[in-house]
């Protein structure tokens, strides 16, 4: 099969062991993320399968109807709104998917908010340009973490906060808190309490449309002047500028993000770089090699089962009432 491997930034995918899998196959990588879709098509046009790394590229039915060599889209992760999975099985088009592993993005969500309340960015900028401890950080110990989406990642975001002493929250949908009451965490009454009890607020919740825009500029208000806001999951769960906003009115008092709207974020031209109180990272929840290895073994998995006849992992099983 012609196999596309789209958006691979560092050139990672060949350097992993689940490469093997996709041995016999003519396989092109792919670097750069093109967003026209003219330019999409002429570079799509001759590929059978395309492997997808989480949401770089949007596949929206303009441009699928006009790839007709497209076979199968094998997604890293589940697959979401960035697939028009409707238009794929209209278009007798597969559409696999894998899973991968909580740790990788729970992790760096860590380091943000270590990051974020100890100054550590600042600071070390701060030395390399001659200073010697300009800030005051804040301990985590005793002060309160704040879930919002008590799922895979944000439940492991919470046993991190208890190892550290920290007095955990938790707010989101029905299946959310029944979990954390498992997992004895205290659930709060509303979103609001969550806001305005937490000195670190984490986000994790799954971009859908019921939850696009879900934090509004009211919810952000009520954070504490001293307080961390951290966005891990997807930047579009919050409603459109209203985070830089609300840092430059002082509440909460800082953030640390690693999702935006539009990636890859082009030179310093995003809001939140030219604040201070911001810590930016460029995507890196879900990107390191036990991660990958994860995420491309489950990928490479599934598209050479659909290459050998065998598909699995299926998002669009009525495709088969499509085939061609």
């Amino acid at each position: 099969m012609k196999i596309a491997i789209l958006d691979d930034y560092q050139d990672a995918c060949r350097t992993l062991t689940a490469w093997q899998h996709l041995a016999g196959h003519d396989v092109t990588v792919f670097r750069d993320t093109l967003e026209d879709t003219d330019a999409l098509v002429r570079r799509l046009a001759p590929f059978e399968g395309i492997v997808l790394i989480r949401e770089r590229t949007r596949f929206p039915a303009a441009l699928l109807d006009q790839l007709p060599n497209l076979r199968v889209l094998s997604q890293t992760g589940k697959a979401g709104p960035h697939i028009d999975v409707a238009a794929c099985t209209r278009l007798s088009i597969a559409v696999v998917e894998g899973s991968g592993s909580p740790y990788a993005t729970a992790e760096l969500t860590w380091a943000l908010v270590l990051a974020a309340m100890r100054r550590i960015p600042q600071e070390v900028a701060n030395l390399k340009q001659g200073g010697w401890q300009q800030t005051l950080g804040t301990g985590l110990r005793g002060r309160t973490l704040g879930i919002f989406g008590f799922g895979k990642i944000g439940s492991v975001v919470a046993g991190y906060g208890k190892a550290f002493g920290m007095n955990v929250l938790a707010w989101g949908r029905a299946g959310s808190l029944e979990r954390a009451a498992q997992a004895g965490v205290t659930c709060v009454q509303s979103s609001a309490e969550l806001f305005s009890r937490s000195d670190v607020l984490s986000v994790h919740l799954r971009l859908a449309p019921e939850t696009r825009g879900i934090i509004q500029a009211s919810d952000l208000s009520l954070m504490k002047p001293t307080g961390v806001f951290v966005n891990t999951s997807r930047a579009e769960l919050i409603a459109p500028g209203v985070l830089a906003q609300a840092l430059q009115a002082g509440r909460p008092g800082f953030a640390a993000v690693d999702v935006y709207e539009e990636e890859p974020v082009r030179a310093a031209n995003h809001p939140l770089l030219a604040l201070g109180n911001v810590i930016c990272t460029p995507h890196l929840g879900y990107v390191e090699r036990d991660g990958y290895e994860l995420y491309f073994g489950a990928a490479f998995e599934n598209i050479a089962a659909f290459a050998a006849g065998q598909p699995k992992q299926l998002a669009n099983p009525t495709y088969l009432e499509h085939r061609r």
